[in-house]
């Protein structure tokens, strides 16, 4: 590719306000559509430290400071942020854990980037709800991250200590209207009547 092309390219990226791309998205913005021409470009941005590989067919602006959440949901979609790290993200869970949690429609699983891990745990696309866009990344609201976490906790993938939690910040009602959309399972139904215990519910 020549300079002029290749410093066109590299504008059009810059321009375009992303942080992370795709390899179709890198395509449409370069607008290149030889295949070969269009990966020794990629390369070439690798190589002289434009873009970061992050694993097959994700890149990142390297000089760009995204947010750890935003980057979450990129590397899992769809994703959204939930469990301890929305609960601490919102005041609830004090301690902010050494992972960032999210909830995703497709398998477990986890990544590692930077030195940092990104856990993703399944859940149900009925129980896929009940997060909002924050900024540039998808969050669960309070109420419902505190439940994704019961609920897993319920099936025994997840811990909750509820003498840690600050449930001053949950709404009862909305926990209430929640709770109704969820599977009742013997072992769900037992950790809801914890929540009446603790007068959380």
């Amino acid at each position: 590719m020549e300079t002029y092309t290749l410093s066109q390219s590299i504008k059009k990226i810059y321009d375009s306000g992303l942080h992370c791309f795709t390899t179709k998205t890198l395509r449409d913005i370069i607008g290149e559509r030889k295949e070969s021409t269009f990966f020794k470009f990629i390369a070439r941005l690798i190589s002289d430290k434009i873009l970061l590989r992050i694993e097959k067919d994700k890149y990142l602006l390297n000089d760009s400071k995204i947010n750890d959440f935003e980057l979450a949901n990129f590397l899992q979609t769809p994703s959204y942020v939930s469990f301890e790290t929305a609960l601490n993200y919102h005041g609830v869970l004090p301690q902010f854990p050494y992972e960032i949690t999210s909830a995703t429609s497709k398998k477990t699983n986890q990544k590692k980037f930077q030195d940092k891990i990104f856990s993703y745990v399944h859940l149900n696309k009925t129980l896929y709800w009940g997060y909002n866009k924050r900024d540039n990344f998808l969050i669960a609201n309070i109420e419902k991250a505190f439940l994704d976490q019961i609920y897993l906790s319920s099936k025994g993938l997840k811990r909750i200590s509820l003498t840690e939690i600050d449930t001053s910040k949950l709404k009862k009602n909305i926990l209430m209207q929640y709770i109704r959309q969820f599977p009742k399972t013997k072992q769900f139904l037992a950790m809801i009547e914890r929540l009446k215990k603790f007068k959380i519910i």
